[in-house]
């Protein structure tokens, strides 16, 4: 046992572990004495800056194994050079083969234990050092390793900082005060103090720039503040001075984002009144259409139809054979045009040249309307012509736009004439949007229209309210009651709707928000909400998600926005991540959460800000946007690729 280089017999945890961060490569190792069971070692190995822990115990004949999980064979060794030696090669059950012995020092360091090791122990590593143990239990010696380890670590990022004043404090703070505030956390007194006081003196300077800047602020801000209005916030009088108090300074900063969110408002009201005083015009401030007051006009569609008669019986030969093989006789297409009188509720069809309708469909005639998948802009129209026939019709419009617009108009028409007392269609708007920590515009018609630069709604159906309204935003610098507000206020101006908010879920700068219309506010029932993190160690909600769930009537609703892992080369992460929330996330009925969570909704809405890239060089993706070669950018679409492997959103359409 003497001659092997990587066993350093009576080593603790944490100094294996400090061996193996300085060495810092995926697949080094050392051996060491278990510190809880006699006789046993343990098995520390380096990867992806973890150090994983296996346990290695003998048998009742001296053999030794790997512990292993309930139901898995170990494969037993008679000598610890034997066991090594087998699990250096590939694909032997660990996290990565043993590849880089770590050589014990000529004077091993001898400590106390502080903690149970086990199978396959996760204790994170940062760039440049080990993980560490419990604070209360861990003794003198460990403490100065603990000073000294962060120290190293200091002074390897120090370089690399352009913060070296700052840096200067925390080294002193490292050097002489941490370890008095790891006694005091011992001792069951996690305030912190010394590091409190280091981190005051560092932030003087800040503390003076805020002063100043507060003080800009509130000059500007009394300059356009009318004198009926209330003022903005105030700290006390005094000279300005660097209080070493760290609530002092956070209250500060508090102020300045109180102050520069509310100063805008306040500007902008001032100039409007200055305005109204002196009988100037000023173009508008917000570019949204006016309220849809009018009733919504005749709609016409410019179609080639094509026709055919089908003969179905009406009686029980019908209910007895659900699916009745139609005849179809398909004629030449000709040029029509379908006019659309949502307020009449008819459908009138005029061929070309003619000025008088051909035939006029009144909305309960209509029984099916049927979007081909194979051709994009064509749909069949399935109609009643009398008891015993039925007739369809197809029409060839000249985009896919077109006929989204005429199929919104004939649903909304059948929902507008519907003698039901429920509904049995709704539309449903849902909205993304990353906002890069930034304001809003004011007007936000372009994206609730979605008349924006992207895929675009007709213009004859842009403006028809939305049953419901889905927003997930990412990176939302703004109040929750703040952004809820905005959006009404936004929906209102547009859709002349004041619309309910039925849910609002936030992790930090993660948001979503249902709205709907008032009319629907009492259909809605067992509205739930969720968050998970995915953010550092699963514990920062930078990334995540936020969820809601509800019931309309009878029909399970969901809604996931979500903020995944950023960086081309972490697509692994985004895939992980995806499937935590899928674990994770608390919504819908109790009694299927056994179900995965894509099982328990009769529609579930998923979307945010994916982070999935394009695995192609930057100026080869934008040659192929100027030549708008798409098909060449999907193809390398991490979201794509990954999907086509079924490693996520299975059952999922885009």
């Amino acid at each position: 046992m003497a001659a092997a280089s990587w066993y350093h017999r009576d080593i603790s945890r944490v100094v294996a572990e400090e061996l193996l961060a300085k060495a810092g490569r995926d697949g080094c190792f050392l051996v060491r004495d278990s510190e809880s069971v006699a006789g046993a070692y343990a098995l520390c190995l380096l990867f992806q800056r973890h150090v994983h822990t296996y346990r290695i115990l003998p048998d009742d004949e001296g053999l030794l194994s790997v512990q292993t999980i309930q139901g898995i064979q170990a494969k037993c060794f008679r000598t610890l050079p034997d066991l090594i030696g087998a699990y250096q090669q590939p694909n032997n059950g660990l996290v990565t083969p043993l590849l880089y012995p770590v050589h014990r020092a000529r004077q091993a360091a001898d400590e106390d234990s502080d903690g149970e090791d086990g199978r396959g122990g996760g204790h994170v590593v940062p760039a440049g050092g080990a993980g560490v143990g419990a604070w209360p239990s861990a003794p003198v010696t460990s403490r100065t390793h603990i000073s000294q380890q962060l120290h190293q670590r200091l002074q390897e990022q120090i370089h690399s900082s352009p913060a070296n004043d700052f840096m200067g404090f925390m080294a002193e703070y490292l050097n002489h005060h941490v370890q008095l505030d790891l006694e005091a956390l011992r001792h069951g007194h996690p305030q912190l103090r010394h590091l409190s006081t280091a981190l005051v003196t560092a932030c003087r300077g800040l503390h003076r720039r805020i002063d100043f800047t507060l003080a800009g602020l509130e000059t500007l801000a009394k300059v356009f503040d009318p004198p009926t209005s209330p003022r903005s916030p105030r700290r006390e009088q005094g000279p300005l001075t660097s209080d070493p108090d760290l609530e002092l300074l956070l209250y500060k900063i508090s102020t300045v984002n109180q102050l520069l969110s509310s100063l805008e408002k306040k500007v902008l009201k001032s100039l409007q009144e200055t305005t109204s005083r002196h009988n100037l015009v000023l173009p508008s401030v917000a570019a949204a259409p006016p309220p849809a007051t009018k009733p919504l006009a005749a709609q016409s569609f410019e179609v080639r139809a094509q026709q055919g008669l089908g003969v179905a019986a009406r009686g029980r030969r019908a209910r007895e054979e659900p699916c009745p093989h139609l005849q179809v006789k398909v004629g030449k297409s000709q040029r029509a045009t379908l006019l659309v009188d949502v307020e009449a509720g008819t459908v009138a069809i005029t061929k070309r040249g003619s000025g008088t309708p051909e035939e006029t469909i009144p909305q309960d005639k209509i029984l099916q309307l049927i979007k081909y998948q194979s051709v994009q802009s064509k749909v069949r129209l399935v109609y009643d012509r009398d008891p015993q026939k039925s007739l369809n019709r197809d029409f060839i419009f000249p985009s896919a736009r077109k006929r989204e617009a005429f199929c919104q108009l004939l649903q909304l028409m059948k929902i507008q004439h519907s003698n039901l007392d429920e509904p049995d269609l709704i539309s449903v708007y849902v909205g993304t949007w990353n906002m890069g920590s930034t304001p809003p515009p004011r007007s936000l018609a372009s994206w609730l229209t979605s008349r924006g630069l992207g895929r675009t709604q007709d213009e004859t159906t842009a403006c028809i309210p939305h049953d419901i309204y889905v927003i997930g935003t990412q990176e939302n610098s703004l109040g929750d009651r703040e952004w809820v507000e905005f959006l009404r206020a936004s929906l209102k101006t547009l859709m002349a709707i004041d619309y309910r908010v039925i849910a609002l879920q936030c992790l930090w700068s993660i948001k979503i928000v249902v709205l709907v219309k008032p009319e629907h506010e009492r259909r809605i029932s067992h509205v739930h909400t969720s968050s998970v993190k995915t953010g550092i160690a699963n514990t920062l909600g930078n990334k995540g998600a936020v969820g809601v769930s509800f019931l309309f009537n009878g029909t399970s609703f969901g809604f996931v926005n979500c903020h995944l892992a950023s960086g081309s080369e972490k697509t692994h992460r985004r895939n992980q991540n995806y499937s935590d929330i899928l674990r994770s996330l608390v919504l819908g009925d109790k009694r299927l959460s056994a179900f995965d969570l894509t099982l328990r909704f009769n529609h579930l809405f998923w979307f945010g800000d994916l982070n999935y890239r394009l695995d192609m060089d930057v100026q080869d993706i934008l040659a192929h946007i100027t030549k708008k070669e798409f098909e060449a950018l999907l193809a390398v679409d991490q979201l794509n690729l990954e999907r086509e492997k079924n490693k996520v959103f299975l059952r999922f359409s885009e």
